[in-house]
């Protein structure tokens, strides 16, 4: 028999920018495999987490995705959904609302943040009292002049890659101290478990350096000279994948007109400061698709033109606090009313 250690990830109540919460339990197995079916929901205090009153206080932790944990011995990570007492889906669960059972919608995700010194509360790279050189000498960069917080991020791509995570790569981003990576799976739901994985790795491990993860949109305050953080959503179905019709493309694309509201009340906090028409980014009063235009809303790649217009879609807008659950959610509804018949 041995202990194993799982780390219950669950995503809080607050709004509308949740938070990661988790919590150990230990269980003693004789053959563990690791797989769902061998974990059972548990509860917790949704008076202390925003979910639930303190007279009827507890809530259902529902296991939907295990994988290792690399750094604890025996350990895995469990995200979970939050469900109700009576196991309903909680009104958090962004998860549940997902309409994608078949897993056709495959999306790739671009997480970009800061990382802060805690010291300091800068960005790594910044002066107290004052800002270090312009963007454009930072993006992709290599050499400790432009280059900080490489050890963290070397670190953190390592613990995804070992935890199975299908992590597909980092850079430096145009500010300083500003990372991405990048993770790509087949399915919403699990995408959206991914990066939530991710993330929990990057944030249990800043606590070893004196850091922490920033995922404010526009950090350094929305009329700074500075590009923001965002979270771009890559996204296709069976129809964007083997349509191989530019008619199609901009059909879908259309659909997005109508509901920019409703795009953007999911697409994360403070969304408005970075969303101005500058920076690489479309206004967030506007919608707009073009070919390889990094300045649209919405960018088709221009391998999906190449390619016979069969590939996929960039939605722009998300920030880098969005959640990649909501997102995925909205985007498969959109995609799903355009009248491509």
């Amino acid at each position: 028999m041995a202990k194993i250690k799982l780390e219950y990830i669950w995503l809080d109540g607050y709004f509308p920018t949740q938070n990661m919460r988790s919590k150990t339990k230990v269980e003693e197995h004789e053959d563990f495999k690791g797989t769902i079916e061998e974990l059972s929901n548990w509860s917790f205090d949704g008076s202390s987490t925003r979910q639930a009153s303190g007279d009827s206080s507890d809530c259902l932790l529902k296991p939907v995705a295990i994988y290792p944990d690399p750094a604890r011995v025996n350990g895995y990570l469990v995200m979970t959904e939050v469900l109700n007492a009576d196991g309903t889906p909680h009104i958090s669960n962004g998860r549940a609302t997902i309409e994608d059972e078949d897993s056709d919608f495959w999306f790739g995700f671009e997480q970009e943040y800061f990382i802060m010194d805690t010291k300091t509360q800068l960005p790594l790279g910044f002066p107290i009292g004052g800002y270090p050189a312009p963007q454009g000498m930072y993006y992709c960069s290599v050499g400790g002049k432009n280059t900080h917080g490489r050890g963290l991020v070397e670190e953190h791509a390592d613990l995804c890659i070992e935890a199975g995570l299908n992590f597909e790569g980092i850079n430096q981003e145009v500010a300083s101290g500003q990372w991405e990576f990048q993770l790509f799976a087949k399915g919403a739901k699990k995408a959206g478990d991914e990066i939530w994985i991710a993330r929990y790795l990057l944030d249990r491990l800043t606590e070893q350096y004196g850091y922490y993860i920033e995922y404010h949109p526009k950090p350094l305050g929305k009329d700074m000279d500075w590009n923001g953080s965002g979270m771009h959503a890559n996204f296709s179905n069976s129809v964007l994948r083997t349509c191989g019709s530019k008619e199609t493309y901009e059909k879908i694309c259309e659909a997005f007109r109508p509901v920019v509201k409703e795009h953007i009340a999911v697409y994360g906090e403070f969304n408005d400061q970075r969303l101005t028409g500058d920076h690489e980014t479309a206004s967030i009063n506007d919608f707009s698709y073009g070919v390889s235009d990094r300045g649209a809303s919405i960018r088709i790649p221009i391998i999906t033109v190449e390619n016979g217009w069969k590939g996929w879609l960039e939605d722009r807008r998300p920030a880098s606090n969005g959640d990649p659950y909501k997102i995925a959610g909205r985007i498969i509804k959109t995609v799903k009313s355009a009248n491509i018949s």
